[in-house]
Formats: C-alpha cells, sequence, structure tokens
C-alpha cells in the first residue's frame, strides 16, 4: 500500500476513535499504543497525529505526551458562532446554487416522516439526516475556504454528539419545523428569508444543545 494511503487510513482510524468516543476526552495516547491497535508503522501514525493537533482534536505536549482534547463551553459557544456566520450568508449569496431536486427531497422527508417512528429510536438516523440537510447547504457554496473551515467544526460537532448521545422528540419535531421553514423560501428563492430562518434554526439547536451541556458538566468542560 502506497505511503499516502497509510497515512490516510491511519488519520481516518484515529479520527473516528476520537469523534466516536473511543478515545474518550482526557484520555493518553502514544505512538507505541497507536501503532500496536492500528497495526501500522509509526511515520503514518505520527503524520495522523500532526493533522488530528491542527484540527484541534488532541493535543501534544513535548514531554508530556498527547492527549485527546475535551469539548468545553466555549468550544460549543465558538461552533455557533461560525456556524452563525457561514449558514445563514451562504444561503443569502449562493442559494441559487442549491440543487432544487435535494430540496424537494428533505423537504418531502420532514414533512412526512413521524418522529416517533421506528427509525428515529437510534438517534444516528436523525444526526446523519440533520448533518446531510447543512451539508448540502455549504457544500453549493464554491468558496473551498470556507468550506474546510467548516468541515473543523463539523468533526467536533459530530464528537459533542456522541459524547451526548440524546434529543428529545420534541426537539425532533421542532428540528423537522424549522427545516421545512428553512426549505419553503429556499424553493421561492427568497434567500433573505432563509437565511432568516436558518439563524433561527440554529438559535434554537445551540439553546437546545446548552441543555444538554448544563445536564452533564464539570468546571466548565462537559463530561464523559
Amino acid at each position: 500500500m502506497p505511503k499516502t494511503n497509510l497515512k490516510t487510513l491511519a488519520y481516518n482510524k484515529i479520527r473516528q476513535k476520537i469523534v466516536t468516543c473511543e478515545y474518550a476526552p482526557g484520555t493518553f495516547l502514544n505512538e507505541e499504543i497507536l501503532t500496536e491497535a492500528l497495526g501500522l508503522s509509526r511515520t503514518p501514525i505520527r503524520d495522523a497525529l500532526s493533522r488530528l493537533e491542527q484540527e484541534g482534536l488532541i493535543e501534544i505536549r513535548p514531554k508530556r505526551g498527547i492527549t485527546v482534547k475535551s469539548l468545553t463551553v466555549s468550544d460549543i459557544n465558538m461552533i455557533f458562532e461560525v456556524r452563525n456566520l457561514y449558514e445563514p450568508y451562504i444561503l443569502k449569496n449562493y442559494g441559487s446554487l442549491l440543487p432544487v431536486e435535494r430540496l424537494h427531497g428533505f423537504y418531502d422527508i420532514f414533512l412526512h416522516t413521524d418522529s416517533n417512528s421506528e427509525c428515529f429510536k437510534n438517534n444516528d438516523y436523525f444526526y446523519e439526516l440533520d448533518s446531510d440537510f447543512h451539508l448540502m447547504i455549504v457544500r453549493s457554496c464554491p468558496n473551498v475556504y470556507i468550506q474546510n473551515n467548516y468541515s473543523l467544526i463539523l468533526t467536533q460537532n459530530a464528537r459533542f454528539r456522541y459524547m451526548t448521545g440524546n434529543v428529545s422528540n420534541n426537539r425532533l419535531e421542532d428540528t423537522f419545523k424549522e427545516h421545512l421553514d428553512i426549505i419553503r423560501p429556499c424553493l421561492q428563492k427568497n434567500w433573505d428569508e432563509a437565511a432568516e430562518k436558518m439563524l433561527y434554526h440554529l438559535e434554537e439547536s445551540k439553546k437546545s444543545t446548552f441543555q444538554l451541556i448544563f445536564d452533564g458538566m464539570d468546571n466548565g468542560t462537559i463530561k464523559f
């Protein structure tokens, strides 16, 4: 296998373990543990660790080792700050590039799916659906710098979801309604209203997120 593929493999495997909290916040890691666990040599492991440090998922301290970074209240605030800046902006300025067929597809899903249905017993299905909707919007933006920055917060957002592992039925129903409220003006090409509805949705999501945070917080750090 080429070295570049080994580097990518190491990065994807370690990242997945961090995002799913198999390597929980505060976990101590070292190259020996990772080479043995993943069956890879040190070179791709070191490359992966460097990338993960840049993404804010781990902290490397000389002579003190490598630890998986915790998520704090401040981190969650910053994630939503970035989302508030980017997602309404994209709708306002690049909404015309949204794939209309996919908008109709999401509209049908959110309109006709019962939040009490069996598929939503597993939170992963809801999170995947929610992420796909927001990613569709962001990926319609041709600005690669916006997309690259957004990908960083998506990783942290996914990790937070695994850490809390909970979403209420009421929030499911509200999220569906808020998504529909975003899609309707998009289909009417009213981008200002779509941006306003997106901002409202993000603010409501933030409120719900902080409810979960305060239920499991220890000195400003989310418990795991």
